[in-house]
């Protein structure tokens, strides 16, 4: 085995690595999307009197907030074997950071102004007019760059999903370098694309946070 770093094994382990950044970046902006939207309407859901439905979500949200996303991933993929192991991931990442968004959520909505709600109902305005035009483009403007933080943190967890066989960039890296024994070089590359990825995005969400006052 050569003791020193091979750049010819970086040469061919990037074409493979590339293919698993696609499978990355899909399952973290599908990830993120089912984060935000299923974040949102546990937020509003929560906002309800019925505690038939508080409570419920309370305790579901909990649970995946009290147990690791490794043990969330692997109990999914045996409960649902018979359901392609990429979808079973990116729910199993949506519902995760659900668990995080919906307390982001509700902390933008708590924070707008009370004078808002009463100037709604002074209108007459209809409960779901009131969430639709007033609260949520307040709260969501809000509480973007924290949503951005959380799809950064979703894509960097991804290799996660390599203990259920989906073939993403950490898994691509691993099967390289047990094919080779070469795993300094793969999982460096490796590193290096969540870096050249991830940076340029955290920097944008920097200057969103300055843009919105943050």
């Amino acid at each position: 085995m050569n003791s020193g770093f091979d750049w010819n094994a970086v040469d061919e382990a990037l074409p493979l690595l590339l293919h698993g950044f696609k499978i990355t970046l899909l399952a973290t902006v599908l990830g993120t999307l089912v984060a935000a939207v299923l974040g949102l309407a546990i937020a509003v859901a929560g906002r309800t009197p019925s505690r038939f439905v508080t409570v419920p979500v309370r305790v579901v949200m909990e649970f995946v907030r009290s147990t690791p996303l490794l043990v969330q991933l692997v109990g999914a993929a045996a409960v649902f074997s018979s359901v392609e192991p990429l979808t079973v991931g990116i729910v199993v990442l949506g519902i995760h950071y659900a668990a995080y968004t919906s307390e982001v959520y509700r902390a933008g909505i708590d924070g707008v102004p009370k004078g808002q709600w009463e100037a709604c109902r002074a209108l007459s305005l209809s409960p779901r007019r009131t969430w639709q035009a007033v609260i949520l483009p307040q709260a969501v403007r809000n509480v973007l760059p924290a949503l951005g933080n959380y799809a950064i943190s979703m894509f960097k967890e991804t290799p996660f999903l390599a203990v259920i066989t989906v073939q993403e960039m950490a898994f691509e890296a691993r099967k390289y370098g047990g094919d080779h024994f070469v795993y300094t070089e793969a999982f460096t590359l490796a590193g290096v694309i969540f870096l050249v990825a991830s940076y340029p995005t955290s920097l944008l969400m920097r200057k969103l946070e300055k843009r919105l006052g943050h």
